[in-house]
């Protein structure tokens, strides 16, 4: 799951010890090595076709080639900047805290009370997939987990409302005489 770093509390003595605590990435399936390997192969690719357009006196095509492998590596680097925007969300018995950093590093940050906050989904009626995850407060609504495709948004929504469940639950205590 991208939403990695999910972590459930086991420590019953804090108070406000944190529930659950998630921070949300966007996926990104190709890494720096496969990213390289694509750059290589498109490179080669276009120098044998300029080899070859030379050769038959078509030069002018040449520029153009290396445009398109220009294109293409502009391309992949817009895409790995907007892979650093990230939503962390954090579930406490007193409040839910969701902060939310753009590709940019510009930072927001939400705060909800738990006892009050609701978490609906809005489901696809095709197929099932959440489409949205929104914490519900009444007047305020938050769009949270936009960064996850379906499949792992609704993973995530199942962890966060169980945590909501166990935060509205307020803390146990067990003694032992």
């Amino acid at each position: 799951m991208t939403a990695g770093n999910i972590t459930a509390r086991h420590d019953d003595d804090a108070p406000d010890a944190p529930l659950f605590a998630a921070v949300l990435t966007p996926h990104r399936s190709l890494g720096w090595p496969g990213f390289i390997a694509v750059m290589v192969a498109i490179g080669a690719v276009n120098l044998i076709g300029a080899v070859i357009f030379t050769a038959v006196g078509a030069w002018p095509v040449v520029p153009f080639l290396g445009l398109d492998v220009l294109i293409i590596f502009l391309a992949f680097r817009a895409n790995y900047r907007h892979a650093r925007a990230f939503e962390e969300v954090i579930v406490t018995p007193t409040e839910i805290r969701v902060r939310k950093v753009s590709w940019h590093g510009r930072a927001q940050e939400w705060q909800f009370n738990p006892a009050w906050t609701r978490l609906t989904r809005q489901i696809d009626a095709d197929d099932g997939q959440v489409l949205a995850l929104t914490l519900d407060e009444g007047r305020r609504k938050l769009d949270i987990a936009t960064l996850l495709p379906p499949v792992e948004r609704d993973g995530f929504g199942k962890a966060l409302g169980a945590a909501l469940a166990e935060a509205r639950r307020g803390p146990t205590v067990t003694r032992f005489d």
